[in-house]
Formats: C-alpha cells, sequence, structure tokens
C-alpha cells in the first residue's frame, strides 16, 4: 500500500551536500571554469542490491521508472559498457532532445558513473548501490555538474542549478524505488 509522505519519509535516508567546487574540467564535458555544484542524496529500496542494478542497467527497465527517457536513440545490444557513447531520446520539460551517455566507471551491482549531456547540460552522475539489512539497498546518486548552465541569450545561475539538480536527484531515486518495490 501506498504511504503518506510522512512515513515513506521516515525510513528514506537522504543526505544533500552541495559545494561550489573549484575543479578542472568535469571529464571533457565542463565548458571551462571550473566552479561545479555537487550534490548526493540517497535512499534506502525494499529490494536486493542486484535488482536494483538491473532497474539502472537495463535499457527497458530504464524506460519503465524514467518517464523522461522515451527510447534508446541507437540500438544498445548491451548497456552500460565502459567507453561506450549511448544516446537516448529524452524529454526535457516540453522539449524531446538527444542525451548523450557515456558510462566510464562500471563496477556491478555496486557502481555506475557515467558522463552525461543534455542539450546545454553538463553532467557527471554517480549510482552507489550498498546492501543493507533484510534484503534492502541503500542507493546514492551524485550529481556533478558548472554552477550555470548557458542558455540562447542567457545563463541558469548557480542557485537555480542547485535546485534543479536537487530535484531532479530526489525525483530520480523515488522513481527507482517505486519501479524496484512494485516490479520484483
Amino acid at each position: 500500500p501506498q504511504q503518506a509522505w510522512g512515513e515513506e519519509e521516515s525510513r528514506d535516508c537522504s543526505l544533500v551536500v552541495l559545494l561550489p567546487l573549484n575543479l578542472p574540467s568535469l571529464g571533457g564535458t565542463h565548458d571551462g571554469g571550473g566552479r561545479l555544484i555537487t550534490v548526493t542524496m540517497a535512499t534506502v529500496i525494499d529490494s536486493k542490491t542486484e535488482r536494483v542494478w538491473r532497474a539502472l542497467t537495463e535499457p527497458a527497465e530504464l524506460l519503465g521508472w524514467d518517464d523522461d527517457m522515451l527510447a534508446p536513440a541507437q540500438s544498445l545490444p548491451r548497456y552500460p559498457v565502459p567507453g561506450q557513447h549511448a544516446l537516448w531520446r529524452y524529454r526535457l520539460g516540453s522539449l524531446q532532445l538527444v542525451m548523450h551517455d557515456r558510462p566510464v566507471e562500471i563496477d556491478p551491482p555496486t557502481r555506475l558513473r557515467s558522463h552525461l549531456n543534455l542539450g546545454s547540460m553538463r553532467l557527471d552522475r554517480t549510482f552507489n548501490l550498498h546492501p543493507v539489512a533484510n534484503g534492502q539497498t541503500r542507493l546514492s546518486m551524485r550529481l556533478v555538474t558548472p554552477n550555470s548552465i548557458p542558455l540562447l541569450g542567457d545563463t541558469i545561475d548557480r542557485f537555480k542549478v542547485r535546485s534543479m539538480t536537487t530535484e531532479r536527484i530526489d525525483g530520480t531515486l523515488r522513481a527507482i524505488r517505486e519501479w524496484c518495490e512494485t516490479h520484483h
């Protein structure tokens, strides 16, 4: 049964870290300046680690829980593969774009790190999975992004970038948790 927000939150172990960092390039996907924002959050999922790993790595599963991911934009006989350049049709608000997904660290079933490009957004995304008691999994998601995003003739400032990043992680973790707990 669906739990009320307060009940759900009590078993959810989340951490948010917002740090403007002064680092070199974001894996070749950052467009200069070196100022980055890092946001990390986590949740506990009532599913085994292998189940959660499948939700993160099987294209049909990804399409099931991520409402914004529309379809692979190319054939993906295997995903993820180190060095792969996977293309996904993706919805960002009312726009349909191609998301470039480059897996850079794959350690089944504990870690998946990818460099993502979606329009003018450049992200370094890491999922970490840790088994916890009673067959549950602690899933954390970390996004690193430049602290401003260029748009046509303007930029999205660091405050909006932080807010957007936090909302994206929260929504992603909730969707994965719901998917895994209802699709054993």
